[in-house]
Parts: structure tokens; C-alpha cells; sequence
């Protein structure tokens, strides 16, 4: 029987699916599957909508689902039994996206690897198991340099009327919204995390303006200095990093690591090209 072998690279806001077949690849991008906010029930019914009729007759032997929250054992337990439902007579392997991000970007070299896209991580990895990583805290007391950290900061600078003039306006002009419709989104709403990241297109729109690189600028910063900082290899290894954010704002990413003299590595938007390399 050949092998067929579906990867999913899942955070929260969307998953990437690859099947490999013979050497062949066919891809397949689905919401987000995020354990800490859907339900086992509520994750089968994503994937028999949204995965199934595309994969249902490929043959899948195997899966490999590295997924953001499935460091938490009883969320990987939770994904795992859904992959199960769903693919019943399929051998399944659940780990988290920081596993994702070090296998696509080291390889089986030693190295530092970060995430940063909707939330954000890093770990040290030895070319085969995380050896250490700086404590995540969540998008609420957490996730420097993250999409949502970045967003909250676009929001906060809305919200105190901090920007001038000229950016209140284009602000006006992107998100036809209001202050009370922004707090009942962050305080009362699904997914808040997902919808703090969405303010970072902002940011990527308005580059050279002085305050958008000041709040690109520091909310990297504060990554690198809480988090990267605290490897005593990073002076020894490379730094990669995976993420739309990282991809996005690679330009201050080079800068950071030059002023903190670190050896910058891969930048990739997505890890999946680096996973479908290592599980080939």
C-alpha cells in the first residue's frame, strides 16, 4: 500500500494542508483550528466541511498536524480524536506549531526558531527535539511582536487618539468601525485574538510613516528582547523566523538582528514548504 501522507499547519486563523503522494503535492487551506476556543464536535464539523470532500479519496495513511494550542496535551488529545473521527483507519501524529516552525526552518541543524504571525513563540532546537523555549502567555499578557500585540497597538493609538491627523483619516477610511463596535469585538466576541491581527494590514499599508514604524518597531523589539534575549545560543546559532508578520516586516527583522548581533537564518511566510521538505 503506498504511503500518503497529509500535513496540516494549523494556527488560528487559517490551516494549510498538503497531501504527498508519489512525489506529487496537492494543497488545501482551511479556517484555523484553534483547541483553546473550538470544541472536539465543533473541530469534526470544520474538517468534514472543509477537508473531507477534498482528501476523502486520496487514501491518507498518515497525518502529521502540527497545530497552534497543541503544546496543551489535553488540546492535542482533543485534535487527535477529531482527526480520528474524521479519518478513522488513519495513523495521526498531533504537535504543536512551534514543532512545525523548527523542523521547517532548522531542519536537523541547531538553531533558534520563532513564530511570529497571529500569536508568537520561539525554542531553541537541537536538530531534533525543542530543548528550550521562552514561556508563550497568550495574546491578553503575551505575544510580543505578535499580529495581535501589533493590532492592539494600532487600536490603542485609534482609541487614545494618539494618531495624527492624516492617519486618523486613513484609519477612518480602511475600517469603517467604531469604539464601541472595537470593544464589544475584544471583550465580548469569538476569536479576539484573530481580530486584534486583522489591524495589522494597517500597518503593513502605511509603511514610512513615523508612527507606524514606531509601532512596528517596538513591538518587535519587545520579541526580541523578551523572549530572544533570554537563548544564551543565539549568539551561537541562527535565528529563523516563520509567520506573516516575520515575512511582512522581514526589513526590521534584519535590523533588529543586526543591532542585537544576532546571525539572522530563513524567513519564510508559511512553514510548509520547510515541512513538506523535511517529511519527504
Amino acid at each position: 500500500m503506498a504511503v500518503v501522507t497529509l500535513i496540516a499547519d494549523s494556527g488560528a486563523t487559517k490551516t494549510e494542508w498538503c497531501v504527498l503522494r508519489g512525489g506529487k503535492k496537492k494543497s488545501i487551506v482551511t479556517q484555523g483550528i484553534s483547541p483553546y476556543f473550538l470544541s472536539t464536535d465543533q473541530i469534526v464539523s470544520l474538517l468534514k466541511k472543509e477537508l473531507w470532500p477534498t482528501v476523502k479519496a486520496m487514501g491518507i495513511t498518515d497525518i502529521f498536524y502540527y497545530g497552534t494550542g497543541c503544546a496543551n496535551p489535553a488540546n492535542a488529545r482533543a485534535v487527535k480524536k477529531a482527526l480520528g473521527i474524521v479519518f478513522p483507519d488513519t495513523k495521526s501524529t498531533v504537535t504543536h506549531d512551534l514543532m512545525a516552525a523548527a523542523r521547517a526552518l532548522c531542519g536537523t541543524q541547531k538553531g533558534v526558531a520563532c513564530i511570529l504571525g497571529t500569536g508568537s513563540n520561539s525554542c531553541y532546537y537541537d536538530g531534533k527535539k525543542i530543548v528550550r523555549n521562552s514561556p508563550g502567555l497568550g495574546y491578553v499578557l503575551g505575544d510580543e511582536g505578535s499580529g495581535a500585540y501589533l493590532g492592539k497597538k494600532v487600536i490603542q493609538y485609534y482609541l487614545y487618539d494618539t494618531f495624527d491627523e492624516e492617519l486618523r483619516a486613513r484609519f477612518d477610511a480602511s475600517f469603517t468601525t467604531t469604539a464601541a463596535e472595537i470593544l464589544e469585538q475584544v471583550y465580548k466576541k469569538p476569536l479576539p485574538n484573530r481580530y486584534l491581527a486583522g489591524y495589522t494590514r494597517f500597518l503593513a499599508e502605511n509603511r514610512g510613516h513615523y508612527m507606524i514604524e514606531n509601532i512596528i518597531q517596538d513591538g518587535l523589539n519587545d520579541f526580541f528582547f523578551q523572549h530572544l534575549c533570554k537563548y544564551k545560543e543565539i549568539w551561537k546559532y541562527p535565528v529563523h523566523f516563520t509567520g506573516g508578520v516575520a515575512f511582512g516586516f522581514r526589513d526590521i527583522i534584519q535590523q533588529l538582528c543586526h543591532a542585537y548581533e544576532f546571525e539572522l537564518g530563513q524567513v519564510l511566510q508559511h512553514p510548509m514548504q520547510g515541512l513538506i521538505r523535511y517529511h519527504s
